[in-house]
C-alpha cells in the first residue's frame, strides 16, 4: 500500500528503539498494532457500506424498471381486453336473437323444416314403428 521495503522498516525500528527506549517499545508497538487493526476494520466497514449502497441502488433501478414493465403490460392487456369486449358487444348487437317458440303453438309443417330436422323426425318414426320382416 505504501511501498515500504524491509530496509526502511529496519531503520524505523532502530530509530523507535533509540527515541522511545527499550522499556516502553513493546507497549507502543502493541498500541500501534491495535490502532492499525481498528483502522483496517474501519476501512473494511466503509468498503462494505459502499458496496451495499451500490447494490441497493442497482436493486432500486431494477425494481423501477420491473414496475414500469408491469404497468405497460397491464395497460396493453387492459387495452386489448377493452377492444375485444367492444368487438363482442358490436357482434352481439348485430346478431338478431332467434324468435322464441311458444310450446303451446302448433309445430310448423315438416315440409318446411330443414333437412336435418326432417331426418331426425324420420328416425324417430322408424324407431316407434315395429319392423316388418319379409
Amino acid at each position: 500500500m505504501f511501498d515500504i521495503g524491509f530496509s526502511e522498516l529496519l531503520v524505523i525500528a532502530v530509530v523507535a528503539l533509540i527515541v522511545i527506549g527499550p522499556e516502553r517499545l513493546p507497549k507502543v508497538a502493541r498500541t500501534l498494532g491495535h490502532l492499525f487493526g481498528r483502522m483496517q476494520r474501519y476501512v473494511n466497514d466503509v468498503k462494505a457500506d459502499i458496496s451495499r449502497e451500490m447494490e441497493l441502488d442497482e436493486l432500486r433501478k431494477m425494481q423501477t424498471s420491473m414496475e414500469d414493465a408491469a404497468r405497460s403490460f397491464q395497460s396493453s392487456v387492459s387495452k386489448e381486453v377493452s377492444e375485444t369486449e367492444s368487438e363482442f358487444n358490436k357482434l352481439a348487437q348485430s346478431v338478431e336473437p332467434a324468435p322464441e317458440r311458444n310450446p303451446d303453438s302448433p309445430s310448423p309443417d315438416p315440409a318446411t323444416k330443414p333437412a336435418s330436422q326432417q331426418l331426425d323426425l324420420a328416425l324417430d318414426r322408424s324407431a316407434k314403428e315395429p319392423h316388418k320382416q319379409a
